[in-house]
């Protein structure tokens, strides 16, 4: 199986079209100027949001990009948990997103007072999250990880604590999986969120060039919170 690829923070330019802005966006622009905001947008965003924006991305080349801007206003055209994230890394400035309910499945599949009731439950487990999760949740945890780093984060952990992985579940298994990882049991707390994306796999694993976060085919996926451990090495 081909080495699994490691991503680093996007930051793109957007394009800038010939064609005449709409109204709604000459006033998105003077709104700009007049608070001395900075617009990030999600690469998801669409050609009109995007076209506006200073910079386009991922989330965490985003947040990574909020913590230089010299704006008074970061305006993140995303989901809650990146707004949260730029707001993290920008304490003294003012963070919008421009839709209060814009949620991502995969930071609402582990909800913070359920990871507090469980880590409550069992005191000496170590926490690790993913980056994409709430602020709440990130509060709780004892260190956060991307995809590119999560296998070198899990094994600076000590010895003696159980490892639980939050939310990712697709990333919790690929790091359970890798050969030098010391975790090696699986993923907990997390509920899978993959849907019908992993239903309809007919090559073998290695014919793909996966992410580490994206869902492995055929593998079984629990409908509601799985509390599965990764075992600390006897």
């Amino acid at each position: 199986m081909p080495a699994a690829l490691d991503y680093e923070p996007v930051i793109a330019a957007p394009r800038r079209e010939l064609a005449p802005l709409t109204a709604i966006q000459e006033e998105i622009l003077r709104l700009k100027r007049e608070r001395n905001a900075v617009i990030l947008a999600h690469n998801y965003q669409i050609e009109p949001i995007q076209r506006i924006a200073d910079y386009v991305g991922d989330s965490l080349g985003l947040s990574y990009q909020a913590q230089q801007a010299k704006a008074d206003v970061i305006l993140f055209c995303g989901v809650h948990f990146m707004a949260e994230t730029a707001k993290i890394v920008n304490p003294g400035r003012t963070v919008l997103i421009p839709d209060l309910a814009a949620g991502c499945s995969l930071s609402d599949s582990c909800p913070a007072e359920q990871l507090a009731a469980y880590k409550a439950k069992n005191p000496n487990v170590y926490v690790v999250a993913y980056i994409n999760c709430s602020a709440a949740v990130k509060a709780l945890c004892d260190v956060i990880c991307t995809s590119g780093n999560a296998v070198k984060i899990v094994n600076q952990i000590p010895a003696d604590r159980e490892i639980l992985f939050v939310p990712d579940q697709n990333l919790g298994q690929w790091v359970s999986q890798k050969p030098d990882a010391r975790c090696n049991s699986g993923p907990a707390v997390v509920t899978h969120t993959c849907s019908s994306r992993c239903k309809h796999w007919r090559k073998p694993v290695s014919s793909f060039p996966m992410r580490p976060s994206s869902p492995t085919p055929n593998a079984s996926r629990p409908s509601a919170i799985s509390p599965m451990k990764c075992a600390a090495p006897s």
